[in-house]
């Protein structure tokens, strides 16, 4: 690969804001990030106009990209998907399955396993099949199943050490025990799809958070998530405060992260800053919940096994209309976000730090600290790309299957 001359610009990170910045890089690694001023490395890089540089993006929750879908079984759609996402930005990702059979999920997560082992991908990410009938989504509503220990072990078995997240219903029987099967093997457990009341889902975040603590997997996995906050689960109510608050709650107090799909579609952008404002940015990981339709044109598609409309670039379960997961990327996420009024590095640390964090991977991840990952997102003022280095080599945009997003 082309040898990659130290960077100039603007660094925008969770812990530094630094308008004229250099990152320097040797064998794959952040050697130097800080003031150019002081930096001792050589001659370095003229001065930008305007280029802005970000750690490179980490998305806990997308299900595929550029016709491709995690959940079709094969490592060729896995490397294709992975691949793209990270000309896009997003250098670190969770693969996300939708509900299937359970022979299909064993299927899916060996292919995810075989891009995690090839680097290409973080983990997994289970989206089902232990969900709520009533908030299924665009999860085919056939395919849900009770909580049951033994197959969590045979998906626990299919994945290995891969499966990273798991959504679950709280209130369905048997959640509990698989809650606590999933900690003891260091995956998070993730609240989402459920009809909860309030008292149900804080318990299920309070007895994740504790079964985390108490794990000895070495995982580093120490907060549960909240699947897509407000998407999926009741509306919440004054006399009726749901599963909404309970998140809110626990995510204000520090002991949860609230998932946002602030893509402009799955929110409004007045509740992506409210969110931000009551529970901060290191409460918040900003998600795509991207399908096979992100970085193509409008049409028809899958996810699992749901046929989906995509019009205007908002994607619908065809036979109940429900949106079926997003078409932006985590780039596209953050853009919005800012659009909506949060801070540019509050934006950045929920797109970056905080997911690492969740995943245990913030000593290589998710900033610019010297000894971490060569992984850098170049943007100008507008949050356009203008480059991607993922483990310290240029990333080779895709060429275009449709009209890009």
């Amino acid at each position: 690969m082309e040898n990659i001359p130290a960077l100039r610009g603007r660094i925008v990170s969770a812990t530094m804001d630094i308008e004229d910045g250099i990152i320097a890089f040797d064998d794959g690694r952040i050697t130097y990030a800080g003031q150019a001023s002081e930096y001792d490395g050589g001659a370095p890089a003229p001065p930008s106009s305007g280029l802005i540089l970000l750690p490179g993006l980490v998305d806990l929750h997308c299900h595929g990209a550029h016709g491709s879908d995690f959940s079709d079984g094969t490592v060729e759609g896995a490397r294709s998907a992975a691949q793209y996402l990270h000309s896009r930005g997003t250098t670190t990702l969770l693969a996300s399955l939708v509900t299937a059979s359970p022979e299909n999920l064993v299927r899916n997560l060996r292919a995810v396993r075989a891009g995690v082992e090839e680097g290409l991908l973080a983990g997994s990410h289970l989206e089902g099949p232990f969900l709520s009938p009533c908030q299924h989504g665009a999860h085919d509503p056939g395919l849900l199943l009770d909580p049951d220990p033994a197959l969590m072990a045979e998906l626990l078995d299919a994945a290995g050490p891969t499966l990273a997240s798991m959504t679950l219903a709280a209130e369905l029987p048997g959640a509990t025990d698989v809650m606590e099967l999933l900690a003891a093997h260091g995956v998070i457990p993730s609240l989402g799809h459920t009809a909860a009341d309030n008292p149900g889902a804080a318990g299920f975040l309070e007895q994740s958070a504790a079964a985390l603590a108490s794990s000895r997997s070495g995982s580093g996995r120490l907060r549960p998530t909240v699947t897509h906050l407000f998407n999926a689960m009741p509306v919440m109510h004054h006399r009726s405060p749901g599963p909404v608050s309970a998140s809110l709650s626990a995510a204000g107090a520090g002991n949860a992260v609230v998932e946002l799909i602030a893509d402009g579609v799955h929110l409004a952008p007045e509740t992506v800053k409210m969110v931000f404002d009551l529970a901060g940015p290191e409460n918040i990981a900003l998600v795509t919940d991207s399908m096979a339709a992100t970085g193509l044109q409008d049409g028809k598609y899958m996810l699992g096994t749901q046929s989906v409309t995509v019009a205007e670039g908002v994607a619908r379960v065809d036979s109940t209309g429900s949106i079926a997961g997003g078409t932006a990327t985590l780039l596209d996420v953050v853009r919005s976000t800012v659009a909506a009024g949060v801070p540019l590095r509050s934006a950045v640390a929920s797109a970056t730090a905080v997911p690492a964090s969740v995943l245990g991977v913030s000593a290589r991840a998710g900033d610019l600290q010297p000894g971490m990952q060569a992984d850098v997102l170049m943007v100008d003022p507008e949050l356009q790309l203008a480059g991607v280095i993922r483990h310290g080599e240029w990333v080779t945009p895709l060429p275009p299957a449709g009209a890009g997003r």
